[in-house]
Protein backbone atom coordinates (compact mmCIF):
# COMPACT_ATOMS: atom_id res chain seq x y z
CA UNK A 1 0.00 0.00 0.00
CA UNK A 2 2.79 2.43 0.93
CA UNK A 3 4.68 1.58 -2.27
CA UNK A 4 1.61 2.43 -4.33
CA UNK A 5 1.12 5.77 -2.56
CA UNK A 6 4.78 6.70 -2.96
CA UNK A 7 4.66 5.79 -6.65
CA UNK A 8 1.65 8.04 -7.24
CA UNK A 9 3.25 10.86 -5.25
CA UNK A 10 6.39 10.53 -7.37
CA UNK A 11 4.36 10.68 -10.58
CA UNK A 12 2.42 13.70 -9.30
CA UNK A 13 5.67 15.48 -8.39
CA UNK A 14 7.12 14.71 -11.82
CA UNK A 15 4.06 16.17 -13.56
CA UNK A 16 4.15 19.23 -11.27
CA UNK A 17 7.88 19.74 -11.91
CA UNK A 18 7.46 19.52 -15.69
CA UNK A 19 4.38 21.76 -15.71
CA UNK A 20 5.80 24.59 -13.61
CA UNK A 21 9.52 24.39 -14.48
CA UNK A 22 9.72 23.10 -18.06
CA UNK A 23 13.18 24.55 -18.74
CA UNK A 24 14.68 23.04 -15.59
CA UNK A 25 12.94 19.73 -16.27
CA UNK A 26 14.38 19.64 -19.78
CA UNK A 27 17.88 20.29 -18.43
CA UNK A 28 17.52 17.52 -15.84
CA UNK A 29 16.33 14.97 -18.41
CA UNK A 30 19.03 16.04 -20.86
CA UNK A 31 21.65 15.57 -18.18
CA UNK A 32 20.28 12.14 -17.27
CA UNK A 33 20.26 11.09 -20.92
CA UNK A 34 23.83 12.27 -21.36
CA UNK A 35 24.93 10.39 -18.25
CA UNK A 36 23.25 7.18 -19.40
CA UNK A 37 24.91 7.58 -22.80
CA UNK A 38 28.32 8.04 -21.18
CA UNK A 39 27.82 4.92 -19.06
CA UNK A 40 26.80 2.87 -22.11
CA UNK A 41 29.83 4.12 -24.02
CA UNK A 42 32.06 3.18 -21.09
CA UNK A 43 30.66 -0.36 -21.00
CA UNK A 44 31.11 -0.63 -24.76
CA UNK A 45 34.73 0.46 -24.53
CA UNK A 46 35.36 -1.95 -21.65
CA UNK A 47 33.98 -4.96 -23.51
CA UNK A 48 35.77 -3.96 -26.71
CA UNK A 49 39.08 -3.81 -24.86
CA UNK A 50 38.28 -7.03 -23.02
CA UNK A 51 37.77 -8.98 -26.24
CA UNK A 52 40.60 -7.38 -28.24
Amino acid sequence: MIKKVLTWLGIAFLIFFIAFNPNSAAQVFSSLGSTIGDIAQGFGTFFTNLVA
